[in-house]
């Protein structure tokens, strides 16, 4: 296929505090039991790209990453994993690992997606174009916004809901305008040159921007050299590639057109008429080779680029980790609806139980929940829609819902823990109360206390 591949795994995000630290980086965090890593991964695999740059944040979370890594595919993948400084955002990450980029074309994903998507589909749509990017779009959440509060903590104050906001042509093959994270409450301003050259734009919001693009290797790179203060692919670079699609680095005559404000217009009625043309024609394979007419030497060539799409289809799941409410959402779903992207088999009461697992008297695991090895549970406990890690040791009487519990968990009698997320090690002593909690790794829930959407971590 000749794309190189880089996966931008991040580093401790602050979003999904506590549940991620440098010993648990967002990258291991555990999805029905395996680091959220290993999707993509393994996505990857399945359409045969096995040589992988996985780019982390900080020296702590490469080392652990790269352990992990070295553990689970030293004979089958070649991954290398490359530290960048924290912070530099994912086009500072790229910046960083540029002279490690030789392709022609280059397969940029986010660690923390969780997809069925054949990654082999997208390359073959951007390498049909010869587009300069190619986006993967996916239904978005139905469980709400893209980047609406998280649950949990006290602040509960509502936000105006943020999604992204998608013009496509009518073929919906190109992306002709894109406002990530946009309110939908606020007016949407399109290029009036792309309104006229196309004639029709579709808007949309409910698609999601998985952050899964295949990139021309020249352009990308041109872009973060020159964008010197471009700090994300998702924000800065993708809608810059959108916006200048037919604005000043389109070189017509040997020209460098104006760029238009809104008020103003192109330079000339023929310039116009040929921008136009090239964009009523966009589905033609020859549209790619209009804008080289006029043009004066090789340099001048690729400035009318394409940006392209490949929507999945309503079938397909994608999701992003990128919330604590995305967290839950997405190990409910991978022990779920979604139980094929678990790599597990589920038994005829359509659950995971490991065979090491014990279960005391009359205690219940329903359908659709995870209980890992080793784990021991006491008499007359009843887990719903829930994963239960390794190695815990819950006692008699206690219930789970639509919670996670992580590895290493000890949970005391008479317990009740309801939409919560326990991270490894917590002691729950007995008759302790949870309901829509997040705890940090280690922290000591007393006896008999009762928390309601609280977040408990060591200071």
């Amino acid at each position: 296929m000749d794309f190189q591949v880089v996966v931008l795994a991040g580093g401790v995000s602050k979003k999904l505090l506590p549940l991620v630290s440098k010993e648990l980086p967002n990258a291991l965090l555990p999805v029905a039991n395996r680091p959220v890593l290993s999707y993509v991964v393994e996505l990857l695999e399945l359409s045969n790209l096995k040589d992988l740059i996985v780019v982390v944040e900080g020296k702590d979370v490469a080392l652990n990453v790269g352990a992990w890594i070295s553990g689970a595919y030293a004979d089958r993948l070649h991954v290398e994993v490359a530290s960048v400084p924290e912070d530099v955002g994912t086009a500072g990450a790229i910046r960083a690992i540029a002279h490690h980029l030789t392709a022609k074309d280059i397969l940029i994903v986010s660690g923390d997606l969780v997809s069925d998507v054949p990654v082999g589909a997208v390359a073959a749509t951007h390498r049909r174009h010869d587009a300069v990017v190619t986006a993967l779009l996916c239904n978005a959440p139905i469980s709400g916004p893209l980047e609406s509060v998280s649950s949990g903590g006290k602040d509960k104050t509502k936000k105006p809901g943020r999604y992204d906001l998608i013009g496509l042509d009518p073929t919906k093959q190109f992306l002709l305008h894109i406002a990530t994270g946009a309110e939908v409450e606020k007016d949407l301003r399109i290029q009036k040159s792309i309104l006229r050259a196309v004639g029709q734009i579709e808007i949309r919001a409910d698609l999601m921007d998985a952050h899964l693009y295949a990139f021309k290797r020249s352009v990308l790179l041109e872009v973060l050299d020159q964008k010197s203060a471009f700090q994300s692919l998702k924000h800065d670079v993708l809608p810059y590639l959108v916006r200048s699609q037919l604005k000043s680095e389109v070189l017509l005559n040997g020209t460098p057109q104006a760029e238009e404000n809104g008020t103003e217009k192109v330079n000339s009625q023929s310039n116009q008429q040929m921008i136009s043309q090239i964009l009523a024609n966009a589905s033609e394979p020859t549209f790619h080779l209009r804008h080289t007419l006029g043009t004066i030497g090789s340099d001048s060539v690729r400035r009318a680029h394409k940006c392209c799409v490949y929507i999945s289809g309503s079938s397909k799941y994608c999701a992003r980790l990128n919330s604590i409410q995305a967290y839950n959402d997405i190990n409910r779903d991978v022990i779920g609806e979604a139980s094929h992207l678990s790599g597990y088999s589920f038994s005829a009461h359509n659950n995971i139980i490991h065979p090491t697992a014990e279960l005391g008297a009359k205690t219940t695991v329903g359908p659709h929940c995870m209980l890992g090895e080793g784990s021991q549970m006491g008499d007359k406990c009843s887990v719903k829609r829930s994963v239960i890690g390794r190695h815990c040791r819950i006692g008699a009487n206690v219930k789970v819902v639509n919670s996670v519990v992580m590895n290493h968990v000890t949970i005391g009698d008479f317990c009740s823990i309801q939409g919560s997320v326990i991270c490894s090690n917590v002691q729950l002593q007995e008759r302790a109360i949870l309901k829509d909690c997040q705890v940090g790794a280690g922290f000591v829930v007393t006896s008999g206390s009762e928390q309601k959407g609280e977040v408990l971590a060591k200071k």
